[in-house]
């Protein structure tokens, strides 16, 4: 009984760290484009992004269900199953922050958690109707981001042509703040409740649970955490995605937060657990593209690409490995 007291614990710590993790690792999902339109200094940006992830992180629960009971059923994981799926997730945080690259911490968690649910029980934990309905939306989400990027930005140009160049970006220094501040609660919204799923998923597995309720103090410390991971920033990835992937100007930040935050808003309200840095990463590309094709620094875009596609199977064979690791060593010590 001790021994799992202590295991939930290390998974309520290991998700917050996560978490943390998760916020200085995506802080630039919602400042990297007003930092670098220089809209917002670096500390200003850091501060309202923190502040708005933590709010966002309060609106809802709706991702937290479909994370910890839509892809493997609570009843059959192991505390084993959800630390090992956390340190896969981390691990892969840190190693895609060290090499600057913008991947997903959402979809680093959802693979970890379906390899280390099919190392503790095999495929028949999978829940493949919520597994696919995840998997669409990551396949589809980029994709909705570029388009969206790409439309408004073309409505943006058609509305301003007639707008003298310096009123334009007077006018949009000015918007570029409101879409930084949305696309920072949009974030909170949908990255912090996969925190609160995971938690969830534990204390299930620990009390033998039938239902799957989302409690306040894991809402709480989720937000707390995302607000904080965010104040420490990521500055590998924000000079990644607002300097080295489009040159931007203001109405092309505010065009790019916009639809990206857009985007999510819906997926947060349908309880789709999507990709947030995904998002942004293809409305900037999308903003980029609407100029001309080669605005777009296409061989960093390539980097990103060939960085989100590795996530699935990288994450997913890592949580396995971390899982039977850890199982053998817990009985041989118990042994």
């Amino acid at each position: 009984m001790q021994e799992s007291i202590f295991l939930l614990a290390l998974v309520i710590l290991l998700a917050l760290i996560f978490d943390a993790s998760n916020g200085f690792h995506d802080a630039a999902n919602a400042i990297a484009t007003s930092v670098s339109t220089r809209v917002l200094s670096p500390r200003t940006a850091i501060v309202m992004a923190a502040v708005l992830n933590l709010v966002g992180a309060l609106a809802g629960t709706a991702v937290a269900k479909t994370v910890g009971a839509g892809l493997v059923l609570p009843s059959a994981v192991t505390q084993l199953t959800v630390v090992s799926a956390l340190l896969s997730a981390i691990m892969w945080n840190l190693i895609t922050w060290y090499f600057g690259l913008p991947t997903s911490s959402s979809h680093a968690l959802m693979a970890s958690i379906v390899g280390a649910g099919i190392a503790t029980a095999g495929t028949g934990v999978v829940l493949w109707a919520g597994s696919k309905k995840v998997l669409l939306a990551i396949i589809f989400s980029p994709f909705i981001g570029f388009f969206f990027g790409f439309v408004l930005m073309v409505l943006l140009m058609w509305i301003c042509a007639r707008m003298l160049p310096s009123k334009v970006t007077a006018t949009f220094r000015v918007l570029q703040v409101f879409s930084a501040a949305y696309m920072a609660f949009s974030h909170g919204n949908n990255d912090a409740q996969k925190t609160m799923g995971i938690i969830t998923m534990a204390l299930v597995s620990f009390y033998g649970l039938k239902d799957f309720h989302v409690p306040f103090w894991a809402i709480l410390c989720a937000a707390l955490a995302m607000g904080l991971g965010t104040t420490i920033g990521g500055w590998r990835i924000i000079k990644t995605l607002g300097m080295k992937l489009v040159p931007l100007k203001p109405i092309h930040g505010f065009a790019a937060e916009t639809s990206a935050a857009t985007v999510i808003e819906v997926a947060s309200h349908l309880g789709l657990p999507i990709s947030t840095t995904h998002v942004i990463t293809s409305s900037v590309m999308g903003v980029g593209a609407s100029r001309r094709f080669s605005a777009v620094r296409w061989g960093v875009g390539w980097n990103i690409v060939i960085a989100w596609v590795l996530t699935l199977p990288a994450c997913g064979l890592m949580a396995w490995a971390i899982e039977k690791t850890l199982t053998m060593l817990f009985s041989t010590l118990s042994g």
